[in-house]
């Protein structure tokens, strides 16, 4: 009878150890049915004009889920306004991952807050994935295994001005507005790294500003005063409107680079004023949503279909819009590759195995590419100018890391 019993009890033992590897493939997060997944947005705070990205990409999910989900699994989006605040960010991460158990922090928005909360999550091993910044730091797999943006580097995008201004205006007196932390200052140590030696004589004035300010009105005041005619706008979407139309009021035309971080017609030039931002230069590496080029595309015939039947509330001129349907389309497509193996572990794996994945919103030509050492899916962009309507694109598509 012992005998018996302690066989059937290896019987037991031997089932349970054979069904133990199919149970550990589900992550944090991750039932039969469902994946959870968590993020930040700045839904309130001085870079509210972003927390249309986080309602685009919910609004995706739930197309997603309408079709029958990701292998059979609902995506359920936890999406907690942080007001760009990062002590805020920190707590509501925390929520996410200790509360929520999510598997993965997908597309929390903004540099500070990010900066705020890589090492956490690097710490807990939780996917901090494709991250709404353009930080350089985001592509750092040694340090930051779990951390991957998804957007072009704000240095890359400093580069191209210089070289645009070094081959126009060599001899440009450069104004600069920045936002006075990580965001900022990286975008304008790729422009001065650009311009090389000629940065020393090239920038005549630097001015920053604080996310906590009413306006940055006396900072292109000063900009305008140095005899700047070049002004290269590192603003969010709130300071960029402000600082386009405080330049135009005050009759100060200089050649004005906006970031492309705040280069929505909807979000900022409109608010600016058309008028006001006739000229302005940005790159692009996405379809702009108001350029009539794209009207019978039908990456972009798709966008507005969806924008019209799961996001009817969103603004067809708002670039971000697109921004958040591209994202949630890269995250579907890792989850898809998961397959049944959704662990974080899979998940970055698969985030960092991304092969000429082509997005119906990208520029033609723009592909999205990741592997084990090269962790900036986005690498290429064009030049566009504002012509007091839409961007109109020029030059060639500008490859870089």
């Amino acid at each position: 009878m012992m005998t018996r019993m302690l066989g059937l009890s290896a019987a037991a033992l031997a089932g349970v150890l054979f069904v133990a590897p199919a149970m550990a493939q589900n992550g944090p997060g991750v039932t039969q049915t469902e994946i959870t997944l968590g993020q930040t947005m700045p839904y309130s705070g001085p870079a509210s004009a972003y927390g249309t990205i986080g309602k685009a990409e919910a609004a995706y999910f739930d197309m997603i889920n309408a079709q029958g989900g990701v292998n059979g699994r609902k995506i359920k989006l936890i999406s907690l306004d942080d007001g760009y605040s990062p002590p805020k960010t920190v707590e509501q991460t925390r929520k996410l991952v200790e509360e929520d158990n999510v598997l993965a922090d997908f597309s929390p928005l903004g540099t500070p807050p990010n900066t705020a909360i890589q090492k956490y999550l690097n710490q807990k091993k939780v996917p901090q994935l494709f991250v709404a910044t353009g930080a350089t730091k985001w592509g750092n797999p040694k340090e930051f295994p779990w951390t991957m943006g998804w957007q072009p580097t704000y240095q890359t995008e400093g580069h191209i001005y210089a070289r645009y201004l070094l081959e126009h205006m060599p001899n440009a007196k450069v104004g600069i507005l920045y936002q006075d932390d990580d965001y900022g200052k990286d975008y304008v140590k790729g422009f001065k790294d650009g311009l090389g030696d000629k940065a020393k004589t090239m920038i005549v004035k630097e001015a920053s500003y604080e996310t906590t300010d009413p306006t940055v009105d006396s900072q292109v005041i000063t900009l305008q005063a140095s005899g700047a005619d070049v002004f290269f706008n590192v603003t969010t979407p709130k300071f960029a409107a402000q600082a386009i139309r405080k330049a135009h009021d005050i009759g100060w035309k200089p050649l004005q680079f906006l970031n492309s971080v705040s280069n929505s017609v909807g979000a900022v030039l409109t608010p600016a004023g058309l008028e006001a931002s006739q000229g302005l230069i940005t790159v692009e590496y996405g379809k702009d949503p108001t350029d009539p080029k794209w009207a019978n595309d039908p990456g972009y015939k798709g966008w507005l279909a969806w924008m019209d039947k799961y996001y009817p509330a969103g603004d067809k001129k708002d670039a971000f819009n697109a921004f958040g349907y591209s994202e949630a389309m890269t995250m579907v497509q890792v989850l898809k590759q998961c397959g049944n193996d959704l662990t974080r572990e899979n998940v970055m794996k698969q985030a960092a195995n991304l092969h000429n994945f082509a997005l119906p919103m990208l520029l033609p030509g723009i592909t999205v590419n990741t592997s084990p050492t090269d962790w900036y899916p986005i690498k290429q962009e064009q030049l566009a100018k504002f012509s007091g309507k839409t961007w109109e694109l020029f030059g060639t598509i500008v490859a870089s890391k």
